[in-house]
């Protein structure tokens, strides 16, 4: 819904109206397809004809999904971020997004880093903030996203087919590193700046799903840990996997991390990497390697799909190695 007015005014220097006129009334860009956004009871907005409409919705919570001293404009960014990267899962392009915000307390110079950062990144993608709201209570950021798929061509999760080949974008277990890290658990020396960068500002790989998605049976990005992830495609699509450790693509510092501890947890089962996990047919390996010398992402192929049930990993030659337990569950994890 249009952001309107919540419990806020009593515990701010302006209106809430002013407020919302201030930062979030022209916050993106501006769409032909929004009939009438931010400012009424109820967004106008037109979907083509020609279009399904993708949706997907996240909650970022101080404490659980972010530090309370973590820069604001970092946090409009990946606010965003986060919920474009399940757009680019389904291959959905990017259109329209609403945001209710909960502030304990209203801080304009926070707003204003906030806003910096979500509008930079949904100008990028020309996303249109069509609506939300705001309330007062402890820090939490919910952002919905809304975007357009050819039908029949969303990447859905059940569509994996045995001897499908499983590639991903970037490298894995950076921000989970980083978290380790943060928390005195590792020490990251000068790569401790890079680590926090791909933390706090992760890139969603729009243009990786644009380019690749008419070549996909379907995709996750990895939110939540690689094992964990691949392993709700498995279970949609009633199938196994099996994933070449060597092959998963990691950054120096997580190679060291994993060289110096052989603790390969981190980046197969560490979340908040919001990388993209696309499961491709076999036979279309020639066309993947044309496409991905063009993205300014790497594609790495690591394993590839299985009748069966459960993710098993080989080394080098072929040995299964132990198991490892799926990523981040929010109940599980409490």
């Amino acid at each position: 819904m249009p952001i309107k007015h919540g419990v806020l005014s009593n515990i701010m220097p302006a209106s809430e109206f002013q407020l919302i006129e201030r930062y979030f009334a022209r916050l993106g860009t501006t769409r032909a397809d929004v009939v009438l956004g931010v400012g009424d009871d109820c967004a106008l907005l037109q979907v083509p004809a020609d279009r399904q409409l993708a949706v997907s919705m996240d909650t970022l919570v101080e404490g659980i999904h972010f530090f309370p001293d973590v820069d604001p404009e970092s946090l409009g960014h990946k606010a965003l971020a986060v919920n474009l990267s399940d757009l680019a899962a389904m291959g959905a392009d990017p259109a329209w997004v609403t945001l209710a915000l909960t502030l304990p307390k209203v801080d304009e110079a926070w707003l204003a880093g906030f806003c910096r950062g979500f509008a930079r990144l949904a100008a990028r993608y020309q996303v249109q903030l069509v609506g939300g709201d705001t309330t007062r209570g402890p820090l939490s950021i919910s952002v919905q996203v809304h975007g357009f798929v050819e039908p029949g061509r969303a990447l859905r999760r059940d569509q994996a087919r045995p001897g499908d080949q499983i590639y991903v974008t970037g490298s894995l277990g950076d921000a989970g590193l980083a978290l380790l890290a943060a928390g005195g658990g590792y020490d990251a020396g000068e790569r401790l700046a890079v680590l926090q960068q791909q933390l706090d500002w992760p890139e969603p790989r729009v243009a990786a799903s644009q380019a690749l998605r008419h070549l996909c049976r379907c995709a996750i990005d990895i939110s939540d840990g690689l094992l964990a992830d691949l392993g709700h495609i498995c279970e949609k699509s009633g199938l196994g996997a099996t994933i070449r450790q060597a092959a998963i693509p990691l950054s120096e510092a997580v190679a060291d991390y994993v060289h110096t501890t052989g603790d390969w947890s981190m980046p197969l089962a560490a979340g908040d990497d919001y990388e993209l996990c696309l499961v491709i047919p076999a036979g279309q390996q020639a066309q993947v390697e044309r496409i991905a010398r063009t993205l300014a992402v790497p594609l790495t192929l690591i394993g590839q799909m299985e009748s069966g049930a459960g993710i098993h990993c080989v080394d080098a030659a072929g040995n299964k190695v132990a198991d490892l337990q799926g990523g981040y569950d929010h109940f599980r994890n409490a």
